[in-house]
């Protein structure tokens, strides 16, 4: 599985090697600040990288605001932004990040790689509403958790698009408690028991 395959774009050599680059950075700030689990090192190009790749062929056509909550490592906004260079000139990427280590990850990944993308080193709860097109978010929180975010910084028409595993759909009925919401489970490209729920519509019950 590689990343045209997973994300729906012709990827470039300019593209591919960007992301490599990205990779380098990644493998060499981890060990100083833990922006992956160490197990995972190794194989980290098919954990984090394509997997975050095919979130993208999940977007909006039109989207010009995609907010990456919780970007830690930069997975999987950071990973969309690579590939929405030179395809897609008016979506801007906003990540979010409390760890201020972390923050300097992102703006360095963001800086040698000439990225369209910003990042705001604050708790959630605490960012103006953004009024975005996506939100995305990948190993943060459950549904549940999410859902309030989501729901803040998305715009009328916007949609989240939340990475989950396994358990997805217990997370759903018990996010349904409390919130209403439309939902189109993704099967996830890398993992048939996971998925990427694309998540609209947000309102509590």
């Amino acid at each position: 599985m590689d990343l045209a395959d997973v994300s729906d774009v012709n990827v470039s050599r300019e593209t591919e090697d960007k992301l490599k680059v990205f990779l380098g950075l990644l493998k060499k700030w981890t060990p100083k600040i833990n922006l992956i689990a160490p197990s995972s090192v190794g194989d980290a190009w098919s954990r984090h990288f394509v997997d975050s790749a095919q979130t993208f062929r999940h977007r909006s056509s039109d989207a010009g605001m995609w907010v990456d909550f919780g970007s830690g490592g930069g997975f999987p906004g950071l990973v969309c932004a690579v590939l929405a260079e030179g395809r897609c000139p008016d979506l801007q990427f906003q990540m979010i990040e409390s760890d201020a280590r972390k923050g300097v990850f992102l703006r360095t990944v963001i800086r040698e790689l000439d990225l369209r993308a910003t990042v705001l080193v604050k708790r959630i709860e605490e960012v103006e509403p953004l009024n975005a097109d996506v939100v995305s978010a990948r190993a943060l929180a459950s549904v549940t958790d999410l859902l309030p975010m989501a729901q803040i910084h998305l715009k009328p028409s916007g949609r989240a698009l939340f990475l989950k595993g396994e358990k997805w759909e217990k997370e759903v009925a018990e996010a349904k408690k409390s919130w209403n919401f439309s939902m189109t489970p993704h099967k996830s490209k890398t993992n048939h028991m996971a998925a990427i729920l694309e998540i609209g519509d947000i309102s509590r019950v």
